[in-house]
């Protein structure tokens, strides 16, 4: 891969870096489990092709208590029972805003169900936390970042 111009640097990453410390507090605050949170880093990142935020969330969700197991399987989460009631409609959920450009919104089903297992504040909160992860993704991948040692 060619060097790029680093992006995670200056005013506009602290700023970047200031509104994910305030989507970890608002996820914090609503009750939502760290794994899970951890989960749809995973999730969104699997889908982007960023292999710098995975590395990262891998071992963030490794720390959390989660299951390597669980993460080896996590791109096929819908053929196998290891995930929670929760989890499945956060997985679905973070699909569907990863995937938006494909469907231009988030179907109906898939918001009927986040809305039945979270409270209105995790369903904020999920929310914040998919479009941050988002974000991270197309910065780590337009800038080509590197895997730390």
């Amino acid at each position: 891969m060619t060097k790029r111009i680093a992006l995670a640097t200056g005013g506009l990453y602290q700023a970047m870096s200031h509104l994910q410390g305030e989507v970890k507090k608002a996820s914090a605050n609503a009750g939502l489990d760290a794994k899970l949170i951890e989960l749809v880093k995973m999730r969104a990142s699997q889908i982007n092709g960023c292999a710098y935020c995975l590395d990262m969330h891998a071992a963030e969700a490794v720390a959390a208590g989660e299951s390597p197991r669980r993460l080896y399987v996590l791109e096929g989460w819908r053929e196998t029972e290891l995930f929670t009631e929760q989890e499945r409609a956060a997985l679905a959920y973070t699909e569907a805003m990863t995937l938006i450009s494909d469907r231009k919104d988030v179907p109906e089903d898939v918001y009927a169900e986040a809305v039945r297992v979270f409270t209105e504040d995790q369903y904020r909160a999920l929310a914040w936390c998919v479009v941050a992860i988002n974000t991270w993704n197309r910065l780590m991948v337009a800038s080509h970042a590197e895997l730390p040692e």
